[in-house]
């Protein structure tokens, strides 16, 4: 879907606004906060928001590696939407091997 990422790349990637209302933008860093970032992303962004993230955080390889490490997803079908973007299984996303380890952790 986003093959053309690199047709997109700005001088300076910006997420919209809207993403990041309960961010102090003085203290805003990419790195520490890229969990958070392409969450936000998937939950509430559109195009742009996913070409900035892939600018920065080194194209759909490495999105897709930061979505493997979520440590989980409000909605399930922000989860389904990450799944087929980066070509996923539940089995490679950290929140489902979570929800694993506590499934049989408390005898589900």
């Amino acid at each position: 879907m986003f093959q053309d990422w690199k047709d997109k790349i700005k001088d300076n990637p910006q997420i919209s606004p809207h993403l990041l209302w309960d961010i102090d933008k003085t203290k805003f860093d990419w790195e520490k906060m890229k969990l958070f970032i392409v969450q936000r992303v998937i939950e509430r962004g559109d195009v742009d928001d996913f070409y900035a993230i892939f600018q920065v955080y080194g194209g759909q390889e490495g999105v897709r590696e930061i979505v493997k490490k979520l440590p989980s997803f409000y909605d399930p079908r922000d989860e389904a939407l990450a799944r087929v973007l980066f070509e996923l299984e539940k089995e490679d996303l950290e929140c489902y091997k979570r929800l694993q380890l506590r499934k049989k952790h408390l005898g589900f």
